[in-house]
């Protein structure tokens, strides 16, 4: 569905008309910069390119600048393509947070926290190996038992273990859009959204 490429600002509280509290996050949506039209003669199927946030031409590789002077714009940092756009677009166009209208729903993509490499009660919410008394002081937080000793003689695929956590494609759905500065490029959304602040995220309807 159409959308736009963001940027995780931070999160704030607002109160509304009836008095209830309301966490919001706060994402910079655009201006995005149409850098690409794909059409389904030439490329089989219908998308948009959309590009945000300035870059410095000296971080940006040749090809990548001959592709933004197509669009007649500078480069940009972030490239994401998006389908299902209802109004037709040109190569150069700006879309800004105009696109979204308060009590939408929308999807939000963003890339989750990454936390390192952690245990399995905090990577999975094992409970740990016994109670505290009896003796043992070292199994708390141990994982147990992998499988059978003798056989298959291997860990089976996909058992849950330690290993790194988070820093994963994570998404939100059916999140509220509670306001809408268009003159900031700001969008309120009810609830939380992943990653860490100045981050990007991808917001579509």
């Amino acid at each position: 569905m159409s959308g736009l490429i963001g940027k995780k600002v931070g999160m704030t509280s607002i109160f509304s008309a009836n008095g209830k509290y309301i966490p919001c996050t706060v994402i910079e949506v655009g201006p995005c910069v149409v850098t690409q039209v794909k059409t389904l003669e030439k490329d089989g199927y219908s998308a948009l390119q959309l590009a945000f946030d300035d870059k410095k031409e000296k971080h940006t590789s040749s090809a990548m600048q001959g592709h933004f002077t197509k669009a007649a714009t500078t480069p940009k940092r972030k490239v994401v393509e998006f389908k299902g756009f209802v109004e037709e677009k040109n190569l150069g166009d700006v879309i800004t947070a105009e696109l979204f209208k308060e009590g939408e729903f929308v999807d939000v993509t963003g890339t989750s926290k990454g936390k390192g490499f952690q245990g399995v009660v905090k990577r999975h919410g094992f409970s740990g190996v016994g109670g505290q008394t009896h003796g043992q002081h070292d199994r708390q937080r141990a994982p147990g038992s992998n499988g059978a000793g003798s056989d298959p003689s291997r860990v089976l695929p996909g058992k849950r273990g330690a290993g790194r956590m988070g820093g994963v494609r994570a998404v939100s759905l059916n999140l509220e859009i509670v306001k809408v500065f268009p003159e900031k490029n700001l969008v309120l959304i009810k609830g939380s959204v992943a990653g860490a602040t100045g981050s990007y995220v991808t917001i579509e309807k």
